[in-house]
């Protein structure tokens, strides 16, 4: 990775919005994805406790993907159709997924999430990582195919490939990567991934 390249892009950004993520023109995108509220959601939803109730969780992450900027119309849409004909044993699958991935074996929770979702196809990456991202925004990363490949591209990394058959290895090593350039990155980028990544996206051409 050639982390010097990061550099021009933090000047670029402040140079057109001094004051970084608090200038207006930023802060009305950041109103439409509304992080705040949806953090809120789920920080109350997605509780260890909730989980005793796997058809209220269950319906809260229908929700959680119909509610989210960050999941495309498509993939919303086809979430919601397909949500209905899921089996009551693959719901609990998907809900016992994602509590492993918030609280227990991360790597087995992502997989058994993967594994119900691709019965329908739905085993899309912002599906599988917007829940980790709501949850612990300075820390997890949502997989966004084009931003990734963008960065990925960008900054010459030649340790790992982006692949679009999500799997946990690819979300782990890029969750790796994400942080240690946002580690690196001036105090005025020291925002959570969402934020940061989204400073990435506009700023590499």
């Amino acid at each position: 990775m050639d982390i010097k390249k990061l550099e021009p892009l933090e000047e670029e950004f402040l140079r057109e919005y001094p004051q970084g993520f608090d200038s207006p023109g930023l802060r009305e995108i950041a109103k439409k994805h509304k992080m705040d509220k949806m953090q809120t959601f789920v920080e109350e939803n997605f509780a260890k406790d909730n989980f005793d109730n796997v058809e209220a969780t269950f319906e809260s992450f229908v929700k959680l993907i119909s509610k989210s900027s960050l999941v495309s119309v498509f993939e919303k849409t086809a979430f919601r159709n397909e949500s209905k004909v899921m089996t009551a044993q693959e719901k609990f699958d998907l809900v016992q997924g994602a509590y492993e991935f918030l609280y227990g074996d991360q790597e087995t929770g992502f997989n058994k999430q993967v594994n119900v979702l691709a019965k329908y196809k739905l085993a899309k990456w912002p599906i599988l990582t917007v829940l980790g991202l709501y949850m612990h925004p300075d820390y997890e990363v949502l997989v966004k195919p084009t931003t990734v490949k963008g960065i990925l591209k960008y900054f010459e990394v030649e340790d790992f490939k982006y692949t679009s058959k999500a799997n946990y290895e690819f979300y782990k090593e890029y969750r790796g990567l994400v942080n240690e350039i946002k580690e690196k990155a001036s105090e005025h980028l020291n925002i959570d991934n969402a934020a940061f990544c989204g400073f990435l996206m506009m700023s590499i051409k």
